[in-house]
């Protein structure tokens, strides 16, 4: 066996070598003679199988098993002689070439390894920014929504006509080319205007109503509307309102505070200002992070880390965005791209970089988080699904089994630890 190793770079490696036949014999004879132990063959006693019988019956089996075997032996001296650990490998060996002729075969296996990432100079990398400041006024107006949400709808004395933000108490019927439809009606149905809740238009033709009037409003479902009956269709409302109510006025006092601080002992209206501009500063920090800093952390760090990629998780990386973008083309497109190959390829060549730039990052992230003890546990993956389900009002079981059974729970996973990394990165500087 004549075995040739080369490290094309700190990331992909070649093992080449020319297998004799005579080898891949010698191991026949031996996988046979071990089965010839085990094998079960009728008229023959368990372990008195000649080898002679095996080899007729297990045929091309044989060979291939005997093929594998070398394979795995070209394996095993290559990486030995470049120094590769079976612990640094990434993926499973590709084989390059198999070129079989009567007296031996050649072949060429290509590994890729973990690369080796120099993380010495990332802490330079991290932007410069300012702690976001919270002025009182800021405060004052969130603890004022805050208190409105608390307080309770009233009715208003005087019969004024309606404006954006109150909340009217209505009866109301629908009606379609003079029909009435199904899910059109309903009784002393609270509507808060300007929220937004119903049909665009239905709100703002209620704005300088007064109580105890009745109007007819009439609106156009939107074309993307749930039921295909209503979509697009114009719909003529007949309105009632029964009542106009508002938020009640509510103190900003201490017994205010004492509501929203309940596990607060000697809870005062300072001390709340106090909590509120914490929670305030933590949004505008977040804010600041995800929208701007991140991002830029991380196109920083891709920038300016330089190592080596392994081929295959690249390729791989571009097979997904080739797929992506295969779902959106037609039929006639897919079929020109099965019937050019070189425009194909062309294409695939469009996702390289894309492709480089974020197998880079996962890796860099990897590193980071391996460095610095940052773990995510699939419990937590699970609990995160299901909070945002139930965010969304959906079931929280059912929409972890989709993203389970889609495969994205890895990748989910992947964005909570790129996130906490980048968090860490980035609070450490506030530190400094």
């Amino acid at each position: 066996m004549e075995i040739k190793s080369n490290k094309i770079n700190g990331a992909n490696a070649e093992i080449e070598a020319t297998i004799s036949m005579d080898e891949v014999n010698a191991n026949v004879e031996k996988i046979a003679k071990q089965l010839s132990k085990t094998a079960n063959v009728q008229g023959f006693r368990k372990g008195k199988v000649p080898v002679a019988i095996i080899k007729k019956q297990y045929g091309q089996k044989l060979v291939e098993d005997a093929e594998a075997e070398a394979l795995r032996e070209v394996l095993s001296k290559g990486l030995d002689e470049l120094g590769i650990s079976n612990d640094a490998l990434i993926g499973e060996p590709t084989i390059s070439k198999f070129e079989k002729s009567d007296d031996k075969i050649e072949v060429a296996v290509k590994v890729a390894m973990r690369p080796e990432i120099d993380l010495s100079g990332v802490d330079a990398l991290v932007p410069n920014f300012k702690k976001p400041e919270v002025k009182e006024k800021d405060v004052d107006a969130r603890i004022k929504e805050v208190a409105e949400g608390q307080a309770p709808l009233v009715n208003i004395k005087r019969n004024r006509k309606m404006r954006e933000g109150d909340t009217a108490v209505i009866d109301f019927e629908g009606f379609i080319d003079g029909k009435a439809f199904e899910g059109g009606a309903g009784k002393d149905f609270e509507l808060k205007l300007g929220s937004g809740q119903f049909i665009p238009g239905f709100e703002d033709q209620l704005i300088g109503v007064k109580r105890d009037e009745e109007v007819e409003i009439t609106v156009t479902f939107p074309e993307n509307y749930g039921s295909k009956d209503l979509a697009a269709k114009e719909a003529l409302f007949k309105v009632k309102v029964n009542q106009v109510k508002v938020k009640d006025e509510v103190e900003i006092n201490d017994e205010l505070a004492k509501k929203l601080l309940p596990n607060e002992e000697d809870a005062t209206l300072e001390k709340l200002k106090e909590e509120v501009k914490k929670a305030i500063e933590q949004e505008e920090l977040a804010k600041l992070f995800n929208e701007d800093l991140k991002p830029k952390l991380l196109e920083a760090l891709v920038k300016k880390i330089k190592f080596d990629l392994p081929e295959f998780v690249v390729e791989q990386e571009i097979d997904m965005a080739l797929n992506k973008k295969a779902s959106t083309m037609s039929e006639d497109e897919i079929k020109e791209l099965r019937e050019n190959e070189d425009k194909l390829k062309e294409l695939r060549e469009t996702f390289r970089e894309d492709a480089q730039k974020s197998v880079k990052a996962t890796f860099i992230i990897d590193a980071l988080a391996q460095e610095s003890g940052v773990k995510v546990e699939e419990q937590e993956v699970m609990q995160t699904i299901y909070y945002e389900a139930m965010q969304m009002g959906q079931d929280p079981q059912k929409a972890y089994e989709q993203y389970k059974d889609a495969g994205y729970l890895p990748a989910i996973q992947m964005s909570m630890v790129e996130d906490r990394v980048l968090t860490s990165l980035l609070n450490k500087k506030i530190e400094e």
